[in-house]
């Protein structure tokens, strides 16, 4: 045990006898019974179990492989006797383990009840396991994967080696742009796992999962860090497990920057949540002046500091609207001077970990963008912004301070000095100002997708748009939320503060865009957590969160290492614990049924893969290369079909330009000559509501493009795929090949054959028009033995691919030219 616990346990220890009647004869109990074995169970106490609580939750009983030990026998003793407490040294030292301790180690409940909500994570993400793994290949889900997939291959081109950094100093402008470290991870994660297309496909299908099970462990971290309650940690894992929205977009498979930007968000909290918390908890125990001098000076606030920098410093560079996330943390800082100095603390001492954070992520952030070229200058520079405002910001609350003043003016002239710096952005950096205008209305006004609409939409009447994407515990986070934000108006909790900004202005994003709700999921489910477990206390199925206790059952001396203070998980009688199971599965039950429904929105039908598999057969035997093997369809789908035929996947604008153009319009053929070597191929799929007859659209998904029965045969789309249930069609761009024959003027001539494509036959028959020179011209999309009216003609598939011109001889044969 270090000097700082053997003080904080005497502390404990002595708080424990001034506030008990019985706690002399209580602690010499204690000491009997530890003296005799190792570790001991409450029943081999004469104690009762209120007694024994206290003796638990201040720290003077420490759990021990499932059972309990005195946590320090001669320091207890120690005191007992009214002597001082000796120690090995006069200084304070980190001590790791304690610090990582988090309520598992040697409870067996705590870690089997983490165990078990882990692999809820696990589960709730493998929902689409069979649409994401078909044979030897990896579908992943959405559009957008591809993207992130594309450049994974495109740097693994460059290197397989996991140690050649070079790669990332030299990404391209595509990838260096926006996403530059989702890349390079991707990348060097694959490197690791060898860097062949086995690597790359096991990380574009686990990696999300993986980082899903990583924030859960940080936001179980993050809720004993703050709350001191295992059991809030292990609920609000599993409120994170069963959140539908963050369930999507971490589903396996889903490879994108948003797994990166969950965890470094959860890190960030964390983080920032420890250095609240330990300097909270060392005024505990000391006056204020002490408790900052004892916080600054300990190892673990400087290390701590450190991760906080590499946090934001990351986060600068994992996707293109990172500044956003940057706000709350200026908020925090902001509020945090207040806070700080209405309880009469230095703002600035008490905040310069936080300080040294931003300013190493400062500086990672500006190496990346001045060195690699990595991201834009606005975005590079948004956490020095954030450092210059934070210094100001804290040296007004020092001021304010020192002179005494109404905190709610240094309230007002925060918002001055954030306006002032606005201003000053917008007339000395017009390039970035406009840079930061064009990402804020890309990020929050881009309208036409799903994602863009608000988490609180009238589509479904406001309240209950959270419950689909969130589940209920939205409902339970918003309720502590508001608690927290009274809370900390009136008490000294800056981890709650840091809980009530993060998640308020995240709120406040997906209210805005619902793409921001699973970021918002991260704080929300700490809190949401808490909810769960003071709901199960208000009914006497659980003990009352310690946040919620009244003064009289806290304890008076806690460690500052941010590790639980609770006993060991007890579990109720079989009724109770009937209750609690039925309860939990009432709050979970909502999300359990919306994860696989929201999931499965996203994931590729089997017609859909079908369809990409086969333009890929059909590219590879007609030796088309990009562009030539260009697949155009939607573009929610586009990424997946171009991947998977030709790997390139970058990009999806010219689908999304034209699809609905050509869908829509009545004459495909003349879309052929606007194509202009751009499209090698057509996929279309069955959508909602009706299609006009003479749409593109119905011409090739229900008569595919064959005439007949009215019907208009197309000269240029050759049928490669179609489904049972027409779903789906896939249609090879050729030229076709030209059949000419002589033919009275204006007789109408049937030109058909026989087609058969899988289990799809069908007779290909168009009827032409002779023109007035004699001449019959038809031009025909299949190979196979056409009919031209008396006559008949042989058309090879290269004719069909070269848009060779076949002339029908009077025997019936066809001569190419």
């Amino acid at each position: 045990m270090t000097d700082a616990d053997s003080s904080a346990l005497a502390d404990a220890t002595a708080s424990f006898l001034a506030d008990h009647d019985e706690a002399e004869r209580a602690l010499e109990t204690a000491l009997e019974v530890d003296a005799g074995a190792e570790t001991w169970t409450f029943d081999d106490l004469s104690l009762d179990s209120g007694t024994f609580g206290e003796l638990v939750s201040r720290g003077i009983v420490e759990k021990a492989d499932g059972e309990y030990r005195v946590a320090d026998a001669a320091v207890v003793r120690a005191v007992l006797s009214g002597e001082a407490v000796e120690s090995d040294s006069d200084e304070d030292s980190f001590d790791l383990r304690s610090a990582i301790d988090l309520g598992v180690w040697g409870d067996r409940r705590a870690l089997a009840g983490l165990v078990g909500a882990l692999l809820l994570v696990v589960a709730m993400r493998l929902t689409q396991f069979q649409s994401v793994f078909r044979g030897d290949h990896v579908v992943s889900p959405g559009n957008d994967p591809y993207y992130y997939r594309y450049w994974t291959n495109e740097l693994l081109a460059e290197s397989t080696s996991p140690t050649d950094i070079g790669v990332l100093a030299e990404l391209p402008a595509g990838a260096a742009a926006r996403r530059p470290l989702t890349h390079g991870l991707n990348w060097w994660f694959a490197t690791l796992l060898g860097g062949d297309q086995w690597a790359a496909d096991a990380v574009a299908a686990w990696l999300p999962v993986v980082a899903s099970v990583a924030l859960a462990v940080v936001i179980y971290a993050l809720a004993v860090v703050v709350t001191r309650d295992v059991r809030v940690g292990i609920a609000s894992v599993v409120l994170l497990a069963v959140t539908p929205v963050h369930a999507v977009y971490t589903q396996v498979g889903f490879l994108e920057h948003r797994l990166h930007q969950y965890l470094w968000l959860g890190v960030t909290l964390l983080a920032l949540a420890w250095l609240a918390v330990d300097l909270t908890r060392r005024r505990e125990t000391n006056a204020g002046r002490d408790a900052v001098r004892d916080h600054l000076s300990s190892p673990g606030t400087w290390l701590t500091a450190v991760v906080l920098g590499v946090a934001l410093g990351v986060s600068a560079h994992l996707w293109g609207g990172s500044s956003l996330l940057f706000v709350p943390l200026a908020a925090y800082v902001g509020l945090r001077a207040v806070v700080d100095a209405r309880e009469g603390l230095s703002p600035t001492l008490a905040n310069l970990p936080v300080l040294v954070g931003i300013g190493i992520g400062t500086a990672i952030s500006v190496w990346l963008y001045t060195n690699w070229g990595w991201h834009s200058g606005f975005v590079a520079y948004t956490p020095a912004m954030v450092l210059g405002g934070s210094v100001v910001v804290l040296a007004l609350g020092d001021l304010w301070r020192q002179f005494e003043l109404h905190v709610g003016g240094l309230l007002a002239l925060e918002a001055a000095v954030v306006g002032a710096g606005l201003y000053a952005l917008r007339r000395l950096r017009p390039d970035d100002w406009a840079e930061a205008r064009s990402r804020a209305d890309d990020l929050l006004l881009r309208e036409g997708i799903t994602e863009t609409s608000s988490l609180f939409t009238p589509e479904y009447a406001v309240i209950f748009g959270p419950l689909i994407q969130l589940g209920v515990g939205f409902y339970l986070g918003v309720a502590v939320l508001i608690w927290a934000v009274w809370h900390v108006s009136r008490q000294y909790e800056p981890a709650w503060l840091l809980l009530a900004v993060y998640t308020s202005t995240l709120m406040l994003l997906a209210a805005i865009q619902v793409r921001f709700a699973a970021q918002f999921a991260v704080p929300l489910s700490v809190l949401g957590g808490v909810g769960f477990v003071y709901a199960l206390s208000t009914i006497d199925l659980a003990r009352r969160p310690f946040p919620f206790r009244r003064e009289t059952e806290r304890p008076n001396a806690v460690a500052a290492d941010g590790g639980s203070d609770e006993p060991s998980i007890t579990l109720p009688d079989a009724r109770k614990l009937g209750y609690v199971l039925g309860i939990g599965l009432l709050v979970c039950g909502f999300s359990l049924l919306y994860v696989p429904g929201l999931s499965g929105q996203v994931a590729h039908g089997d017609s859909e893969f079908e369809a990409a598999l086969t333009i890929d057969e059909h590219a590879a035997d007609a030796d088309r290369e990009y562009p030539d093997s260009f697949v155009l369809s939607e573009w929610g789908d586009n990424r997946m079909y171009n991947y998977h035929v030709s790997g390139e996947s970058e990009r999806y604008g010219y689908a999304m330009s034209n699809f609905d153009d050509f869908r829509f319009g009545n004459d495909p053929d003349g879309n052929y000559s606007q194509f202009e070597d751009r499209v090698g191929y057509v996929v279309v799929t069955e959508r909602e509501g009706e299609l006009p007859a003479e749409s593109a659209h119905a011409k090739l998904l229900e008569d595919l493009g064959a005439g007949g029965d009215g019907g208009e045969a197309l000269a240029h789309y050759q049928l490669l795929y179609a489904a049972d249930d027409r779903s789906a069609a896939a249609f090879a761009v050729v030229p076709g090949a030209t059949i000419e024959t002589d033919a009275e003027p204006g007789e109408t001539v049937s030109v058909s054959t026989s087609v058969s494509v899988d289990d799809e036959s069908f007779t290909y028959e168009r009827d032409v028009t002779v023109g007035d020179d004699g001449q019959l011209e038809a031009t025909v999309p299949y190979d196979g033995t056409y009919a031209v009216g008396d006559d008949s003609v042989d058309v090879a598939e290269s004719d069909v691919l070269e848009g060779a011109v076949l002339e029908v001889g009077a025997d019936g044969d066809g001569d190419s030219s």
